[in-house]
């Protein structure tokens, strides 16, 4: 099975980006998991987005601290399995942090979207809560997936080495710049510390510099705005065996320019 993960899309520049890619390749995955947390504007998701993305062909929208930016998308939340919020939020909030789907082939994959706690808002210790999903999932699927929406490399890192064995990947989201540092782990779990960010490169981290840099300069508050310049789809896609373990797993980090004259 062939999964495509593309990492944290940005605002417009990065949907656009994301759809001509999926227009191009999607037929080449049998599954295919957004981080759309930053979406809209670059802060949070709402339904029409996440409508349009599934109307391209996306199974499931992952995200992270942004996902509660917009208040319209509370009912969505509720209303919709194939759209996570991080499992380790507390009770009370709308949605959920797991799902478990069927591909074309009717194979299932279950997705598991967590948070980190370090530099990050407080929320409930991701390996405890990760601990009570897989134990429900692996009674229907082997095929796991998880996306750790963290801060820390040594914290997602953690995270991969204790799912070793026991998921199917582990791929870090939210700094929005992608690391070289995929493996496949010592038990067969495929991992990465951020898949990177679908957006403008020519930016801080998707936004502006002339409106970020600022920010830095004097400590003053700064409107944010979003991006455009050289544009990049970012993310990873994944070989797994019937067992549920990762035989492969390749980062994609190309300008749409680039794709027709590259075989990801």
């Amino acid at each position: 099975m062939k999964v495509l993960i593309i990492g944290d899309v940005m605002g417009k520049p990065g949907r656009d980006a994301m759809k001509e890619f999926l227009d191009k390749k999607k037929n080449d995955y049998d599954f295919v998991i957004v981080n759309g947390e930053n979406a809209a504007e670059g802060f949070g998701i709402t339904p029409k987005i996440a409508d349009e993305f599934f109307e391209l062909g996306v199974d499931v929208i992952t995200s992270g601290n942004h996902i509660c930016d917009k208040k319209e998308l509370y009912p969505y939340l509720d209303e919709n399995r194939n759209i996570l919020r991080p499992l380790n939020y507390p009770k009370g909030v709308p949605g959920f942090g797991y799902t478990i789907k069927e591909n074309g082939k009717g194979e299932k994959i279950a997705v598991i979207n967590i948070q980190g706690r370090v530099f990050m808002p407080e929320v409930d210790s991701p390996f405890q809560r990760i601990e009570e999903a897989i134990e429900e999932i692996k009674k229907e699927t082997k095929n796991i997936i998880v996306d750790f929406h963290a801060e820390a490399t040594s914290e997602k890192l953690a995270m991969g080495w204790y799912l070793d064995g026991r998921v199917s990947a582990v791929y870090g989201t939210h700094t929005h710049v992608q690391t070289a540092d995929e493996r496949i782990l010592e038990k067969g779990t495929g991992f990465i510390n951020d898949v990177g960010m679908t957006g403008s490169h020519d930016s801080i981290i998707g936004m502006t510099i002339e409106t970020v840099l600022p920010k830095f300069l004097t400590s003053l508050p700064s409107r944010f705005e979003v991006a455009t310049g050289n544009v990049k789809v970012n993310g990873i896609e994944l070989h797994i065996d019937k067992e549920g373990s990762c035989k492969e797993i390749n980062r994609i980090n190309v300008s749409i320019e680039e794709l027709d004259f590259l075989f990801l």
